[in-house]
C-alpha cells in the first residue's frame, strides 16, 4: 500500500501522497527533516475551506517555518447553488497554492473580490504536499481541482491526466463529479494556464462517469465493473483496448464494437457469483487473453458485475502467475489496488486460488507448500472485512 500510494509530484512543486508517519504518531510534534515539505495540506472530513485572511496569515508564518493546513475531504462538499462563498474560497485556495509553488508568476495574490491581499509571493518556490492517511481517498477532490486550475483543463481531462500521465491512484465520489462540473467554468476562467479562457465541454464518457475509474492492477490489466465496461469511450481514453467479461456481457453500439474489434472482446459465460459455479477451468484461457493484450501493448479490462468477486479472482490468478506471489500476498496486492472497493471472492473461488497456487508451484518445479492454510486464510479475510460489515 505504501509503495502504491507513495508521494509523487503531480504538478510543479505540488505533491500528493500519504500522511507522513511522524504526523500519525500520537502527539507528534517533531521538526520535519530537511527533505520535508514547506506546506502540508491535510484533507479530512472535519475541515472547512480556508478563507483569504487565514491563508494570508499562514503565508506570513511560512517565512519562518513549515506550516500545516486543512481542507475538506473528497465527497464532503455539496454542489454549490447560486453565488457561493465556498466557491470563492476554493478559488482563492487554488490560486494561493499555485503562486506559492510558482513564485515567478505575479507578485501579489488577492482574494476573489480583489480586496484582501493574501500575500506578497516569496521568491522561493514552496514545496507542498497534499496528503491523507492512505494517500488518495480524502485528498482526491483537492488534487483534481488543483490540476484543473494549474493546467487550465476541464475536469474530464484532469481525471485522465492524473491517471495516465502522472500515474496517480485516486478515488473520487459521485458528489465530487457533480461539484467539479459546477465549478469548472469558474476554475478555467481564472486559471493562469488558460489565457484564452476556453470553455469546458464534457465528453460523452464523462457524462456517465461516477467519479471512479477501473483499478489499475498491473500496467496491462485493469479491474472494474459492468458500468466501466459499458463506457467504451472511457476505456479508449484510458488506453484499454481489450475487455474480458466474466459472466456479464457488455452492451455496446455497433460502431463501438467495430472500433474496439470483436477479437478484443472475450465473454466467459455460465459463471455466476453463486458459490457453485467453478472458475478454475477458465483460468488458462483468461490469462492467455490478458497476456495477448500485453504482448500487443494493449491493456485489458477484466470485469464482472461489481468487480469484486469473479473478475477479482481472475486478476488474483494473473498476479500470482506473473509476480510469483502466494495467494495471500496476491490477494492483498489486488485488494490494495482496487482502492476503496473491497474485493470479495467467495470461499469457493478462494479455495480454487489456493489450488491454483499448488498448480503454479508444480509448473515451476517447486515443492508444494502453502504460506497460509485454508482455515487461516478464511479467518484473516473475515477479520479484514469486519470493519466494513454492519
Amino acid at each position: 500500500m505504501c509503495t502504491m500510494s507513495r508521494a509523487s509530484e503531480f504538478s510543479k512543486n505540488v505533491w500528493q501522497g500519504p500522511t507522513p508517519d511522524y504526523l500519525l504518531q500520537a502527539g507528534a510534534s517533531g521538526t520535519p527533516s530537511a527533505e520535508s515539505f514547506d506546506l502540508m495540506i491535510e484533507a479530512n472530513d472535519l475541515a472547512h475551506i480556508p478563507g483569504p485572511r487565514a491563508l494570508a496569515n499562514l503565508a506570513k508564518r511560512l517565512e519562518n517555518e513549515s506550516q500545516r493546513l486543512e481542507f475538506p475531504s473528497s465527497g464532503s462538499l455539496p454542489p454549490p447553488t447560486g453565488e457561493s462563498r465556498d466557491v470563492d474560497d476554493l478559488l482563492n485556495t487554488l490560486r494561493w497554492i499555485y503562486y506559492l509553488a510558482n513564485p515567478e508568476s505575479p507578485a501579489t495574490v488577492t482574494d476573489a473580490e480583489g480586496d484582501i491581499p493574501m500575500t506578497d509571493i516569496p521568491k522561493k518556490a514552496r514545496k507542498i504536499l497534499i496528503h491523507c492517511p492512505d494517500g488518495y481517498t480524502e485528498s482526491s477532490l483537492l488534487v483534481i481541482a488543483y490540476t484543473m486550475f494549474s493546467e487550465g483543463i476541464p475536469a474530464s481531462e484532469a481525471w485522465l491526466r492524473l491517471h495516465r500521465e502522472k500515474k496517480r491512484n485516486f478515488f473520487a465520489y459521485p458528489s465530487d463529479v457533480s461539484y467539479l462540473r459546477n465549478v469548472q467554468e469558474r476554475i478555467l476562467r481564472e486559471s493562469p494556464a488558460n489565457p484564452e479562457k476556453l470553455r469546458a465541454v464534457d465528453p460523452q464518457w464523462f457524462r456517465y462517469c461516477d467519479g471512479s475509474l477501473p483499478s489499475r492492477i498491473l500496467p496491462y490489466m485493469y479491474l472494474g465493473n459492468l458500468s466501466h465496461a459499458n463506457n467504451p469511450e472511457m476505456l479508449w481514453e484510458l488506453g484499454i483496448r481489450r475487455v474480458l467479461s466474466i459472466g456479464e456481457s457488455v452492451s455496446w453500439s455497433d460502431s463501438d464494437m467495430e472500433k474496439m474489434g470483436s477479437e478484443n472482446l472475450m465473454h466467459i459465460t455460465k459463471v455466476q457469483d453463486n458459490g457453485i459455479d467453478p472458475l478454475t477451468q477458465e483460468f488458462d484461457r483468461c490469462l492467455e487473453f490478458i497476456r495477448k493484450g500485453k504482448s500487443d501493448g494493449a491493456a485489458t479490462l477484466v470485469h464482472c458485475r461489481v468487480g469484486v468477486s469473479r473478475s477479482a479472482t481472475i486478476c488474483i490468478a494473473e498476479v500470482m502467475a506473473t509476480l510469483n506471489l502466494s495467494f495471500p500476498r496476491a490477494y492483498c496486492y489486488v485488494r490494495a489496488r482496487r482502492l476503496n472497493v473491497i474485493i470479495q471472492p467467495h470461499l469457493r473461488f478462494v479455495y480454487e486460488l489456493l489450488k491454483w497456487e499448488e498448480l503454479l508451484q508444480k509448473k515451476r518445479n517447486q515443492p508444494i507448500k502453502r504460506e497460509l492454510e485454508w482455515a487461516t486464510v478464511a479467518r484473516e479475510i473475515a477479520l479484514m472485512n469486519k470493519p466494513y460489515s454492519r
